[in-house]
């Protein structure tokens, strides 16, 4: 007690600064509150493992391994589970469903590219030459014969030409059909031009282009003279197809090649 009285103030902290130090030192390596100085579990660990390995678990076991015969009760398969209400398609019906699901969206979409490419690409229909075989205002094949006696000499009537195009026929006064035919789509803005028999030209009536009476242009606006088309024959029936060679009516080569 002589010597502890003697300390001054600042031994007496750094003193207990060490005895506190000591002490936290030591309890952290003592051992847990669940094991004894044996190094075996205590009683309530153990009964807390008990507990969590459930009722089949022994503890005369250190490895918490199940009797055979508990395995075997554990590993024998769960009863099967019932089956619900109402009817349960099989996979082999369930692939048939698919398969028509798919075959209703995938059909349209495959067809619909040939739709649009046979839309966009005109129709031909086969005559002698390669040509078209030419259709009248119904939609009938144009026969030679037929044309020829239901015209009049000089008559200048259209048909369905290249391109579903409206062309003349030319009746000539010998009762025989001319060679060409001549498109009506004016070269200006693509008016039908009409026969003016009176006048013995084609005179269109947007903007008063015209034409002598083979389709020369004699007056503008118009800046070319009307398209021509081979006429031909084929099995009785007036075939037109595209001319190729000069155009004699101004001899120089055709501008709708």
């Amino acid at each position: 007690k002589g010597a502890q009285g003697n300390l001054s103030p600042g031994e007496s902290m750094l003193r207990s600064l060490v005895l506190l130090s000591a002490c936290a030192a030591a309890s952290a390596f003592a051992p847990t509150s669940g094991f004894v100085g044996t190094g075996r579990l205590s009683s309530a660990v153990k009964a807390r493992s008990a507990s969590a390995a459930g009722p089949k678990m022994q503890f005369g076991n250190p490895f918490g391994t199940q009797p055979a015969a508990n395995r075997a009760a554990n590993n024998r398969a769960p009863p099967p589970m019932p089956a619900p209400s109402g009817m349960v398609p099989d996979m082999g019906r369930r692939n048939m469903m698919n398969a028509l699901l798919l075959g209703s969206v995938a059909g349209p979409i495959l067809v619909l590219p040939a739709v649009l490419i046979s839309f966009l690409i005109p129709a031909k229909t086969g005559g002698g030459g390669g040509g078209i075989i030419a259709k009248d205002a119904l939609g009938n094949d144009v026969k030679v014969a037929d044309w020829i006696a239901a015209k009049g000499a000089g008559d200048r009537s259209l048909v369905q030409g290249l391109k579903g195009d409206a062309t003349y026929l030319i009746v000539n006064d010998d009762k025989t059909l001319e060679k060409f035919g001549v498109n009506a789509v004016c070269t200006h803005l693509g008016c039908v031009v009409p026969w003016n028999k009176s006048a013995n030209k084609f005179c269109c009536p947007c903007h008063g282009s015209q034409y002598d009476k083979n389709g020369k242009v004699v007056r503008g606006p118009a800046p070319l003279s009307l398209a021509l088309a081979n006429r031909g024959e084929a099995d009785g029936k007036v075939t037109l197809s595209t001319w190729t060679t000069t155009d004699f009516r101004t001899n120089e080569k055709p501008w709708w090649k």
